[in-house]
């Protein structure tokens, strides 16, 4: 762990140096995330990329570096609050631990569809989360689609709440995530990402939760060949510039960065369905046994973390707004 962290720290160093010495003709931004280079999550990053280049015309520019490179996603966020790092891409579950509010975006069952989704994300609940991550050093721009997470195991299928018994699942280091896998019946094992192949090879745990693109692009498919569509959440994406980094832009420049992030999402979205549609051709051909369950159990069973959610005022609030948008 030490050498790792000392590798990141030099890293990190000969990037500083490298931004100095043209800081005031060119700013580059550099933007850290845990996901590999095929995901696309990643594709629509790239995307901003080049729409900022465009728009600055190349006086304002973003160098990324996927695959956990300079960390996990809670190690990259304390890096954009002290200035390390520039900006970064995590799930809003990890952005909880930082900012509360965001946990509404991890209550099972509360949005209705993708629609519904981006519905709340792109009006005012979502812009309030955004700029509420100020307050925390960590200004949201904008929201990437993540689809809906589903549970995947080893061994044992999990057509129903009752089958969730007595497995160990990995899920997000997030209260949320624990919460609500804990609620169906699983014990919930807080793991890092990076980690959790060799943990379910080894059955550290018994299975998971995640979405289509990254149970497939993880690999996880070739140890795991359950995958059960119960869709408990919709836990979307958010890509978030630290408030030090912010503040040195210029208002023109604080512009060129927002436009560029909106415009990503547009074709972020696309990504994301077009690598759906093929990754469930490689899960069929892997012989990947898919469930699809009657969702009314895990309804039921997990309605309990919304009750207690609804008992702070904030969440409440942000709950009652997106329950009327249904």
């Amino acid at each position: 762990m030490v050498k790792g962290m000392l590798k990141t720290i030099a890293l990190l160093l000969m990037l500083f140096i490298s931004s100095c010495s043209n800081f005031q003709e060119q700013k580059t931004l550099y933007f850290a995330h845990t996901l590999p280079t095929s995901h696309p999550v990643h594709m629509g990053i790239l995307d901003m990329q080049k729409i900022l280049n465009e728009k600055s015309d190349g006086k304002l520019l973003i160098k990324v570096f996927p695959d956990g490179q300079l960390g996990t996603e809670r190690e990259v966020l304390e890096l954009l609050q002290i200035g390390s790092v520039a900006m970064t891409k995590v799930s809003a579950a990890s952005m909880s631990n930082f900012a509360p509010a965001y946990q509404v975006t991890s209550i099972p069952y509360l949005f209705k569809d993708s629609d519904h989704l981006f519905r709340i994300l792109e009006g005012k609940v979502g812009k309030e989360l955004l700029e509420g991550g100020n307050e925390y050093l960590l200004k949201g721009l904008c929201f990437y689609d993540a689809g809906s997470r589903s549970f995947y195991t080893k061994e044992k299928a999990v057509q129903s709440p009752k089958d969730l018994d007595g497995l160990k699942i990995r899920v997000m280091n997030d209260q949320m995530s624990v919460k609500m896998v804990n609620t169906l019946g699983a014990s919930a094992t807080p793991m890092a990402y990076g980690e959790l192949y060799t943990a379910l090879q080894q059955n550290v745990v018994d299975g998971a939760e995640n979405n289509i693109p990254s149970f497939v692009t993880s690999n996880h498919y070739e140890v795991c060949k359950n995958y059960t569509f119960d869709e408990h959440t919709m836990v979307p994406d958010v890509v978030v510039v630290g408030t030090k980094f912010w503040n040195l832009l210029s208002e023109t420049e604080k512009g060129w960065l927002q436009e560029a992030a909106d415009e990503s999402v547009v074709m972020q979205k696309r990504y994301w369905q077009e690598t759906v549609k093929k990754n469930m051709e490689v899960l069929k051909k892997a012989n990947v046994n898919f469930i699809y369950p009657d969702k009314k159990p895990f309804v039921t069973k997990s309605n309990t973390v919304l009750e207690q959610m609804m008992k702070d005022q904030q969440i409440k609030r942000l709950i009652d707004q997106i329950i009327a948008e249904k």
